[in-house]
């Protein structure tokens, strides 16, 4: 199924093919640039021509959800403008910041002010977004501030009805967990409050909806992980790790996964030893021992950027294995991990969907 011919022709004359971010049987979201009437600008394009025959009227109802909601929300300032939207495609303004889950905000007290404040922004529009309860949705931006994306569970109110008033306190209570588990001793007394309590209307979702929902996501739609990689990342890649680790050579091993235009997700190994040309041995062994697919993409590195606790970075790693360079330097945090990326960046796998997002940090 491809694009309508005026989704095709606008596209075709405004919009540069970039980086696959997500590809699943909803959309295909990618990263590129689009022209409008100021010039081209950095943006996102979700479109759904090559979503499946049987998921395509789910497809279709989420599309038409974020097209209202993110028209709504046009002059906000908290989440991505809406720069064009088709009947299967539409184009929305890139947000120069990473997902909560990999910025990792601890004890960033601003970051959440700023947060319930794009909240109020959204309900005051008569917004509620429905889904952040998923770290990806929040994302910190370059400024610190605090935004929200992917609007397609998103509901339009005209009135504070009584509905409305529900969708809103969950959406708030979703963003308290959140400052929870990064700044907890922040919380005040209402909020606290609010996190022990539930609405009505979740409590029934986490009795009866929300077990359908999971045996239909994980089981028929295959999503098992908030970074996108499904089964391989959930269930392949600690068998890869295990073999991987089995050879004196290494040191230590991480895989991320990324997303792929021919396979749809694969996976991208990170091997912390001293010679490249073990990646040869590592590809044959992991070829020979037959237990799962090996990764698309073996790189050994001289060590793998680390936490305070000596735990691998995966944060950096996946933004790497995505091509998403430009985004890592507000996640630099000291000089051995400048040195280690400007060292993988120079012999990084994924070539075959790669774009010139290269930031100033790590070109300096």
């Amino acid at each position: 199924m491809g694009l309508p011919s005026d989704d095709a022709a606008i596209l075709s004359a405004r919009w540069t093919e970039g980086v696959l971010l997500k590809r699943d049987v909803f959309s295909t979201v990618e990263r590129g640039r689009f022209r409008d009437d100021a010039g081209e600008v950095d943006a996102v394009l979700r479109r759904l021509d090559q979503v499946p025959a049987w998921s395509y009227p789910i497809a279709r109802h989420l599309f038409a959800r974020e097209c209202r909601a993110l028209a709504l929300a046009r002059d906000l300032d908290v989440g991505p403008k809406l720069l064009w939207a088709g009947r299967q495609a539409l184009v929305r303004g890139f947000i120069d910041g990473v997902a909560l889950h990999l910025a990792k905000p601890h004890g960033d007290l601003a970051y959440f002010r700023s947060a319930k404040h794009a909240l109020r922004k959204l309900h005051r529009a008569g917004i509620c977004h429905n889904d952040l309860a998923k770290e990806q949705n929040w994302l910190v931006g370059r400024d610190g501030r605090a935004y929200v994306t992917d609007f397609q569970l998103a509901a339009c109110f005209k009135t504070r009805s009584r509905l409305f008033r529900v969708a809103a306190y969950e959406d708030l209570r979703h963003l308290l967990k959140h400052k929870r588990s990064y700044a907890p001793t922040a919380l005040t007394p209402m909020e606290r409050k609010i996190l022990a309590r539930k609405s009505f209307v979740a409590s029934i979702w986490l009795k009866t909806g929300k077990k359908v929902y999971q045996a239909i996501t994980r089981g028929l739609f295959n999503f098992t992980d908030r970074e996108g990689g499904g089964r391989r990342l959930v269930n392949d890649a600690p068998v890869l790790i295990d073999l991987i680790r089995k050879n004196p050579g290494v040191r230590d091993a991480a895989i991320v996964a990324f997303a792929d235009r021919r396979t749809g997700v694969g996976l991208y190994a990170f091997v912390e030893a001293d010679h490249v040309a073990l990646e040869k041995q590592l590809r044959a062994n992991l070829a020979s021992a037959g237990r799962v697919k090996p990764p698309e993409h073996i790189q050994v590195v001289r060590a793998l950027p680390r936490d305070a606790a000596g735990r691998p970075r995966t944060e950096l790693l996946q933004l790497v294995a995505m091509n998403q360079v430009d985004l890592i330097g507000p996640l630099i945090a000291n000089e051995s991990d400048t040195t280690f990326l400007k060292d993988i960046l120079e012999s990084r796998k994924n070539l075959r969907d790669r774009f010139n997002f290269e930031s100033r940090e790590l070109n300096s």
